[in-house]
């Protein structure tokens, strides 16, 4: 906060310094009423009468009189001074830069069924796809996330939500046993998951599908799904997790056509859901397909600027007229020597 106008610290260096001024080409005329003083004296001295006085009277006037002769000249000076640095229009600006976050709403769709314990990711399937996204959840900022588990049924298991420890506390939990009904219900997850963001009021809403297998459960077609949650403005990255070879055939043994992934479904429904579809066959790979999606799907940062003008020339016009009565009030007093006018 600036000093009150009568305070001497307005003609300090640092707040000369720290102003803004819209007319500076003013403040190039200040030497010119310098030189005019310096004239005015020239010209003064050689036209002045002179008064015969004895020696001790000129000595005791020289002691004050003499110098309080320069009070008008000088305060006329100042006064001038002044008004030419006001006419400069000194301000102080102040800028601030707030930063507005538009979070994102993402949904993660996690398969727990049965085959998401096969043990080509390790430790298995489902710990370390509960892991990354853990991880995931992490390195987000402001987003609201939610988090939908499906097997042969589909259940929401935490809404939308900003609070990342109770998530985590969630994922922690993650068994196949609590979904009961044997399967993979895709479009059930995304029929959730639709149910959940329609009515989210953000511009940017995302789902994460992360599973194993095509869909083998549940009364929607996760294609005629995908195109409901286009339709809603929810965009669908498919993670696929396992091992993706060819579908097994007839003659695979059990076990072999446990661990395999068909990727055919998992695409479709990211190419309608205008997302991405990615292959993580092993931890490393788990693990980078969610540094994609962070990039990809990134905070959107909105910056406001504030500029604050004030100014301050008055201070100075104060001044100025304070010098220029002063001035004009001694002008016809003692101070001014009436046989040099």
């Amino acid at each position: 906060m600036m000093e009150p106008w009568f305070s001497l610290r307005c003609f300090g260096w640092e707040t000369l310094r720290s102003y803004h001024w819209v007319y500076p080409y003013f403040l190039y005329a200040l030497p010119g009423v310098l030189l005019l003083f310096l004239l005015r004296a020239a010209f003064h001295r050689s036209a002045k009468q002179h008064l015969a006085l004895p020696y001790e009277a000129t000595r005791t006037s020289n002691d004050w009189l003499t110098r309080l002769r320069f009070v008008q000249p000088v305060s006329a000076a100042l006064a001038l001074c002044l008004i030419l640095v006001a006419l400069a229009r000194p301000q102080v600006i102040t800028e601030r830069t707030d930063r507005y976050s538009e979070g994102i709403d993402i949904m993660l769709l996690l398969d727990i069924s049965d085959s998401m314990l096969e043990k080509d990711l390790q430790p298995n399937r489902l710990v370390a796809a509960r892991q990354v996204a853990k991880d995931f959840i992490q390195g987000r900022i402001q987003d609201r996330i939610g988090l939908i588990i499906f097997a042969g049924e589909a259940f929401s298991l935490c809404p939308l939500t900003t609070d990342y420890r109770l998530l985590d506390g969630f994922l922690d939990d993650l068994r196949p046993e609590m979904i009961r009904t044997a399967g993979t219900a895709i479009g059930s997850a995304l029929a959730v998951t639709i149910n959940r963001m329609r009515d989210s009021p953000s511009d940017s809403k995302v789902a994460i599908l992360i599973s194993d297998g095509d869909n083998t459960s549940g009364n929607l077609d996760p294609i005629t799904a995908a195109r409901l949650a286009k339709a809603f403005g929810v965009k669908i990255y498919t993670i696929a997790v396992g091992n993706a070879l060819r579908r097994p055939s007839t003659t695979d043994s059990l076990n072999v056509s446990r661990a395999l992934v068909d990727e055919s479904e998992l695409q479709a429904i990211a190419n309608v859901g205008e997302g991405k579809y990615f292959l993580a066959t092993d931890n490393n790979a788990l693990s980078s397909v969610f540094e994609q999606i962070n990039q990809l799907e990134k905070v959107k940062y909105r910056d406001v600027l504030y500029r604050e003008v004030t100014d301050y020339y008055r201070m100075y016009l104060y001044w100025a007229v304070l010098f220029l009565l002063l001035a004009l009030a001694t002008k016809s007093t003692f101070m001014s020597n009436i046989l040099e006018d």
